[in-house]
This record gives structure tokens, sequence and C-alpha cells, in this order.
């Protein structure tokens, strides 16, 4: 793998890493991953690392297991080899009092917000207060109200039903659920897709911003060159089956790599680096 893994200058450094807190540590490693569906292989020993603070962007062509991927850090598809540690935890062996003391520090938003239809957007934003905390009910409409105010909601909307929601709204209540529980890591799947241009570019506004205020952790999985170029820190690419590559664009742009290369300097990405503001190529991170 070519990478610029969380600024390691050698094996001991990113060993120091995954055992200290603070930005630029390691949160989220990847080792030696393989998932398989039967005869076919989508992952084969791969090595990622996702580092305090930071922005990291997953891309990869369609079919290559990004979303497979998201899932065997989330655990719903624990891999078939490797391991997953997350904030010092080794997953596939801690006991489950352990595994949902990690989990309740994690937000997701899957793709379209993955909202409950049967329950007013207030009442899913409070859904995680309500099953993970013993707070009052009173308690839980204050806070979740108050993770819809972040997620850019008006108030008109709290009482509205998720089939009667805009896209763009359905993603900021499920991003509004996604930091119920005052999460260290977000891990969103595809936040833009089938969002207009100008929803597309707000949201990932709201990222970027929601990152430096609340010192999140994000990782997010996209195909959206406007969103690797407007928010992502290092980006990480899913090709053959493993990390073919990771770190900020500039970097990943000097790469002789038929994937990168194409995606990058084809008509849409060089589109995208057009509209990207000068300093936007994502190479250090917003606070200390």
């Amino acid at each position: 793998m070519v990478e610029e893994e969380c600024g390691y200058q050698d094996e001991t450094d990113r060993k120091q890493r995954e055992n200290r807190s603070g930005p630029g540590s390691v949160v989220v490693a990847l080792r030696g991953v393989c998932n398989r569906f039967c005869d076919h292989t989508v992952h084969d020993n791969l090595d990622l690392d996702i580092c305090r603070g930071e922005i990291l962007g997953l891309i990869g062509n369609s079919g290559a297991g990004k979303s497979v991927l998201l899932r065997s850090i989330l655990g719903l598809r624990p891999p078939n080899a490797g391991s997953v540690r997350i904030m010092g935890i080794e997953m596939g062996k801690a006991g489950e009092k352990e595994k949902n003391a990690v989990r309740r520090r994690w937000g997701v938003l899957f793709q379209d917000g993955a909202l409950f239809s049967s329950l007013s957007v207030e009442e899913n934003a409070a859904f995680p207060l309500r099953e993970f905390t013993r707070l009052s009910p009173a308690l839980r409409r204050e806070i979740a109200r108050l993770k819809l105010s972040l997620a850019g909601l008006p108030a008109s909307a709290y009482a509205r039903f998720p089939g009667e929601l805009s896209g763009g709204m359905r993603k900021r209540a499920g991003l509004a659920r996604a930091l119920a529980l005052d999460p260290d890591i977000l891990f969103l799947d595809e936040p833009t897709a089938g969002l207009d241009p100008l929803s597309a570019a707000a949201f990932d506004r709201l990222v970027r911003a929601l990152r430096d205020d609340l010192r999140l952790t994000v990782c997010l999985v996209t195909h959206d060159l406007d969103t690797l170029y407007a928010v992502c820190d290092r980006v990480a690419v899913l090709a053959d089956k493993h990390i073919a590559a990771v770190g900020d664009i500039a970097s990943l742009l000097r790469l002789d790599h038929p994937w990168i290369q194409e995606y990058f300097n084809g008509p849409r990405g060089r589109a995208a680096f057009a509209q990207a503001a000068p300093g936007s190529d994502g190479c250090s991170l917003k606070w200390t």
C-alpha cells in the first residue's frame, strides 16, 4: 500500500500513535482484514488507520467494497480474517459489554438517513437516547432538539415524518440522530448521494463545521469529488481488494496508479479541482 498514514515516521511511531490519545493518534486500526462472499474475495489483507480529528474519505469504484468495509468496522459484518481495533479495543475479541461501550462512542449516518418512517424527526433524533440512556423524556426531547438544530434543521421540521422531508432534510435528521450520544467518531455512508449540488455543498460545510466545533473524527464513504476537495484531510483509495493508497489529494495525484489518475484527472475530476478553493486539498488537521 502506498500511504501517508497519519504522518508516521516509522513503524515505532505507528505503534506509539495507536497507544496514545490526542490529535494525530490512531482511533481505528484495520490490520489484515479479509472479506469474502462464498468464493468471491472483496478485501484481501487490507490495512487502514483513521486518525483522531481527521476527516478521512474512502473512495473506490463500484463493487470495490466500500460499504462492506464500513459494515466490517461497525461490526455489522465481522471480517472473515484480520482485526478491527477501535479506540484501543480489538472488537473481534472484546466482550459484549466492552463492545457496547465502544459503540456508544460512534455515530452512523446511513444512506438516505435510514430513519424510522413511523417516528417523527424529533423522535428519530431522540431514539438513541431512549435506547441507551435513562434520561427523562423531557431531557431526551431537549437534547434531540439541540442536535437537530446543530444539523441545520428548522424547528418546523421536528414534528414531521421522514416521508414528508426532502432528501437533504432526511440526511440532516439522520446526522442529528448520529450525534445524539455525543460521539467521538462519525461514520457517514455516501452522505451527499442524491442531493442537488447546492444541498450537497451545504452538507459538506456542515460536516466540516461539526468536525471543527465538536472535535470529531469522521470517516465518510463517498464517490463525490466535490466532497473530497471540500472536507477531506486524507483520502483512502480502495482498489485491487486492498487500500492501494492513502494521503491528501495532492500526494495521490503524484501516484502512477491507473484508477487514481483516471478518477482525479478525468473530466469530472478536473471540474472538481477547478471549483476547489485554494488550500482545500486537505493537507493538515485544523485543530490542536
